[in-house]
């Protein structure tokens, strides 16, 4: 058996990718729940993508100007 294993800059990238999909989830969540304008769903989405990447702390190691 071949174990697949990711690289670091690969893991990275899917951490940042999980988070993202958890941002954009949690956005659509609570628009659902409180049955809001679809305006302010966009902007609890803006808000929430931007925060998501700010708490992300392996962003660097694979983004533009990486090795």
């Amino acid at each position: 058996m071949n174990k697949f294993k990711l690289s670091k800059k690969a893991k990275n990238a899917l951490y940042d990718y999980l988070i993202a999909v958890a941002a954009a989830a949690v956005s659509m969540g609570i628009a659902l729940l409180i049955d809001m304008n679809p305006q302010q769903a966009i902007l609890i989405g803006a808000l929430t993508a931007p925060a998501a990447n700010w708490a992300n702390k392996h962003k660097k190691e694979y983004g533009v100007g990486s090795e």
